[in-house]
């Protein structure tokens, strides 16, 4: 090994590229400061490379791919509609690397030094990076981890990092869980042929009671076998199939065989290499680093943010700390902390599914006075021409204070939809804010105001109900 010269003196030193880390780089440079970003792997982290992009490129391949028929009524000639997963793991992969480039160019232009290999802490002010056989020495004022999380996935099972960057598509898939990756691969996946199963040890997949119930009805109309309540879930094998043995909600064994199964990780923090001990940074009992609202450690002058720091695992989440994290780190006394209370749900699925804020079960368990409104999109004109019909938006005002609680929406457009959610209820909002403005025509936004107009008996585009729209007593 040959030790390099402390040979540099940074202002602030970043560990890890991914969303939270090249994002805070660049703020920190914005504010003039000299920054060294150190990357073990690649740039984009496990968002950019492994997850986030791969998953969505998957998933917008698949939508896609069942939109076909659609075009053909539009009069399109599609000819055989053989979807090629070579030609498309060849478009991955290539958004991967174009996105990572781009990522490459940002640090550049903001003249941050981008520098390769593994970090140590030596101190509270110097940290070692070690490349080959080359070990650096930098000394820096102030420092941000954002390394990471990773899962811990059972041998002879697919992780999370592994569920998106197939070479070619397997035949069979199950898969563990309620999370949104299990829900995003198996709508994706049984889009192209592959034998898809959903095995969940819990009763509903988190969602508001409505958008569960629609959710269920869509993976039955796909014919995606899903077996909810499932208990004492065991993996064995038999040659080169994998079993899956466990007991339904009916109280029966099952045992499935799949040549591919993906089960939902314990995730923990990627700190054991960073010798945080030595410096004496809080770990909680998973190694993720303790921090406050904006990201502060143990130490005053070393900060976290990211999937390091624990869940949510979000790269909306990492990014936002991140942010706050340098803000507070250059002395700024108005820096806003990064709060995550209204931080919403998105699952590409088919049709996509999207929430924020109280879904109806969390408003009556608070003994909350309420009113719902909802809207099924098969009697929005957008979505009838463009024949995405599947799905509803759900809306929840507190009675009294018409103040807004909650959107919850399943269906086309949902995503881009949610953020109008977000925005109403970190200013507020009350009825009144959404009922009033105009809203595009034709578009999907339009159900969001129809939901809003049933929740105060007012809906234009629905049939009359047996009674007015009430609120729901507690």
């Amino acid at each position: 090994m040959v030790v390099g010269e402390l040979a540099q003196e940074k202002d602030v030193v970043i560990l890890g590229g991914g969303p939270a880390g090249y994002t805070a780089a660049i703020r920190a440079a914005q504010s003039g400061r000299e920054v060294l970003l150190i990357e073990k792997d690649q740039l984009g982290g496990t968002c950019l490379n492994k997850g986030c992009i791969p998953s969505k490129a998957t998933a917008e391949a698949a939508k896609q791919y069942k939109h076909m028929d659609h075009l053909k009524n539009m009069g399109f000639e599609i000819g055989s509609g053989h979807f090629d997963f070579g030609r498309f793991k060849e478009y991955r992969d290539g958004k991967v690397d174009q996105l990572r480039k781009g990522v490459e160019s940002l640090c550049k232009a903001n003249k941050i030094e981008v520098m390769f290999g593994e970090a140590v802490f030596l101190s509270d002010d110097r940290i070692g990076i070690e490349n080959g056989h080359q070990f650096d020495v930098v000394r820096f004022n102030h420092a941000l981890i954002s390394v990471g999380a990773s899962g811990g996935k059972k041998a002879g099972l697919i992780g999370a990092s592994d569920l998106f960057r197939f070479s070619t598509l397997p035949e069979e898939l199950i898969l563990a869980g309620s999370s949104y990756i299990v829900l995003e691969a198996a709508f994706a996946y049984h889009s192209f042929g592959v034998k898809t199963t959903i095995i969940n040890e819990g009763e509903t997949f988190g969602l508001d009671e409505t958008i569960e119930k629609e959710l269920l009805r869509q993976l039955k109309k796909a014919k995606i076998p899903v077996h909810m309540g499932a208990k004492a879930i065991k993996i064995d094998w038999n040659g080169d199939r994998t079993l899956c043995r466990f007991v339904n909600a009916k109280g029966e064994s099952m045992e499935l065989a799949s040549s591919h199964i993906y089960m939902d990780e314990q995730y923990n923090g990627n700190t054991s290499a960073l010798g945080l001990e030595r410096i004496g940074i809080e770990l909680d009992e998973n190694q993720f680093i303790k921090v406050d609202e904006w990201g502060r450690t143990s130490l005053s002058n070393i900060y976290a943010a990211g999937d390091v720091t624990g869940a949510p695992f979000s790269a909306v989440k990492a990014i936002k700390q991140g942010k706050a994290a340098v803000e507070a780190m250059m002395g700024n006394e108005h820096a806003a902390p990064a709060d995550f209370y209204y931080l919403p749900t998105i699952i590409h699925s088919q049709p996509p599914v999207a929430s924020v804020g109280m879904t109806e079960e969390v408003a009556r368990s608070e003994n909350l006075d309420y009113r719902a409104g909802t809207y099924v999109l098969g009697g929005n004109g957008y979505a009838a021409l463009t024949e995405k019909k599947d799905g509803l938006v759900k809306v929840l005002f507190e009675e009294g204070t018409d103040r807004l609680l909650g959107i919850h929406i399943i269906g086309e457009g949902a995503i881009d939809l949610i953020q109008t959610g977000v925005v109403g209820l970190e200013m507020a909002a009350r009825d009144e804010d959404f009922l009033y403005p105009n809203y595009a025509h034709p578009s999907l936004a339009e159900s969001l105001l129809e939901a809003c107009e049933d929740a105060v008996g007012k809906a234009i585009h629905q049939a009359p109900k047996n009674k007015k729209a009430e609120k729901v007593k507690m």
